[in-house]
């Protein structure tokens, strides 16, 4: 672990470290060698950015059979790559019974871009209650994802709680007594903190939580619904703001512009009890698996695409603009030609007016003034803003027959069906694999080859459950499936063993986290019997040791 991850400078006793493109391009702010994407990043990064604005439309899909500068991999290679990112959380028991209805989470990431523009983060509300989790699939660089990672579950901590506890809060900052714990994180070694803006980032937090104790009123709090859509909307303008306000130190100044020019999107869950909330913000996922009464396993989408393959998405942005832009609003299924998801923080490009670009660029540091990519405006920009981070919401109650839920960057969906990724993971889980149909996808094959690959499969389910994390499970599936849906070693070498600059020719950034639900609480929940849901860190955590921000 490097020491910047494990320690950091005490200036609030509030927090602790915290832990494909889908813009023409890399980034409008490069992650070079020379300034990692964060402060306290030491991946490895490409030498060699690309243009934001490419001169033909990037072809949609991936190609699945690299044939060139792949190199082969021995097993123990290839799982050291998959299982590099790989986390999981346990939730502790209590007189040898779990008393909560969610039973851990595993997740993963796999890098197609470098340096990676996905983000996860994975909390537990020490104040209030319940579980919180959450994918960023970063655009533009990955800096917008980065901030949205160490920042957003705070926002919903705080739009959670009582307005008696916000007071308390603001009470212990003004006379400055020691604070309790905000929220428990649940963090992979490797997750960064971006450092130098910790003390930037509390004080508009601050500012946030003052406002939520002016507009309530003793015992007033709000719901999880009206908590998360009231923190997607303050982070975003949150991020406009110190954007635009810009910051005396350099660095900070560079720093939040880059997080404000990028962009991200966002799906998160909270999860407490039986009630299950999805809040999302562009084209990731979250999906459940549901086991059937014959033991099989079916997707329950509770999510929908921000993108223009959702009709209604379509229709809401040409009705927020005048009907002669409904040509030029969406083009080639992007926004304004340009961004393929249709909600997302960040992304000022599609938010600011253009005096405000250019006022804000001009005022910026020294390293913007020779970046021709910071000035192009987007063409067609007419009546901003186009873009939008406020999520669409879900609620779900859970029952004994939801078994997990599937958070994931749009990188896994474009390799595997909803369906197909609920059937690996309820088959790893539960340690049945159920033998469907031996399909050769249109192929023409012999008897013999028929009979060896009916004999792969064999050797492959005695095999299938090596993976100790179902994230990493899913993972190596998305990778290295062959043409007839089974994961195979040469596939998968020839995939993991790509140059940084083809990689993302072939797939995406891939982030996972799979959350695996308690039936036994929820039979117990469902029947109306009476169970004291406990702190998901009760008896894991010291109360009394302090948050550093």
């Amino acid at each position: 672990m490097h020491p910047e991850r494990a320690t950091m400078p005490v200036t609030s006793q509030l927090f602790r470290g915290f832990p494909r493109t889908k813009l023409w391009g890399s980034s409008l702010f490069p992650c070079q060698r020379q300034l990692p994407c964060c402060p306290t990043s030491h991946r490895p990064t490409s030498s060699q950015p690309h243009p934001i604005w490419p001169t033909a439309m990037p072809v949609r899909g991936y190609r699945r059979s690299p044939d060139l500068h792949s190199y082969n991999l021995t097993p123990p290679q290839v799982n050291s790559i998959l299982k590099a990112n790989e986390y999981s959380f346990k939730v502790p028991e209590f007189d040898g019974k779990n008393v909560s209805s969610v039973m851990g989470f595993d997740s993963n990431q796999l890098p197609a871009n470098a340096p990676i523009e996905d983000r996860r983060s994975a909390a537990t509300c020490l104040q209030t209650r319940g579980m919180l989790l959450g994918v960023f699939d970063g655009h533009a660089g990955c800096a917008c994802a980065q901030a949205l990672s160490e920042r957003l579950f705070y926002y919903v901590a705080m739009s959670l709680m009582p307005h008696e506890t916000l007071c308390e809060l603001e009470a212990a900052v003004e006379a400055g007594r020691p604070l309790s714990p905000i929220l428990q994180w649940h963090k992979h070694p490797n997750d960064f903190f971006t450092r130098e803006a910790q003390t930037m980032y509390f004080n508009s937090l601050r500012t946030y939580w003052q406002e939520l104790i002016d507009l309530s009123s003793p015992g007033e709090s709000l719901g999880p619904r009206e908590a998360l859509l009231s923190a997607f909307k303050r982070l975003d303008s949150d991020l406009s703001l110190e954007a635009q306000v810009g910051d005396a130190n350099s660095f900070l100044h560079y720093w939040v512009l880059r997080v404000a020019f990028s962009g991200a999107t966002a799906c998160v869950a909270h999860i407490d009890g039986s009630d299950l909330y999805v809040a999302n913000t562009g084209d990731g996922r979250a999906v459940l698996g549901v086991q059937e009464e014959d033991g099989s396993f079916s997707a329950h989408t509770l999510s929908n695409d921000h993108n223009a393959q959702n009709e209604n998405e379509v229709a809401r942005i040409q009705g927020e603009h005048p009907p002669s832009e409904k040509k030029t609003v969406v083009r080639q299924d992007r926004l304004l030609g340009l961004l393929m998801p249709f909600r997302a923080f960040g992304d000022v490009k599609f938010k600011w007016s253009i005096d405000l670009q250019r006022g804000v660029l001009e005022s910026g540091p020294d390293q913007l003034h020779d970046n021709e990519h910071t000035k192009f405006i987007p063409p067609n920009y007419h009546t901003p803003p186009y873009l939008t981070a406020e999520p669409e919401i879900t609620h779900h109650r859970l029952r004994p027959q939801d078994r997990f839920l599937v958070l994931g960057t749009d990188g896994l969906w474009e390799t595997l069906h909803r369906q197909e990724v609920v059937r690996i993971v309820g088959e790893y889980l539960t340690g049945v694999h159920q033998r469907q149909p031996l399909t050769v996808g249109g192929y023409h094959v012999t008897l013999g080859q028929m009979q060896g690959l009916l004999a792969e499969r064999k050797a492959r389910a005695s095999l299938a459950f090596q993976d100790q994390n179902a994230a990493t499970h899913l993972i190596r599936h998305a990778v290295g499936n062959n043409e007839f849906g089974a994961v195979d070693h040469e596939t998968l070498s020839k995939m993991l063993s790509l140059p940084e600059e083809l990689a993302r020719m072939y797939r995406d950034d891939i982030t996972i986290i799979i959350t695996q639900f308690n039936p036994t609480w929820l039979d117990t929940s469902a029947k109306g019997g009476v169970l004291s849901q406990l702190s998901l860190s009760e008896g894991n955590v010291d109360m009394n040791r302090k948050f550093t921000f």
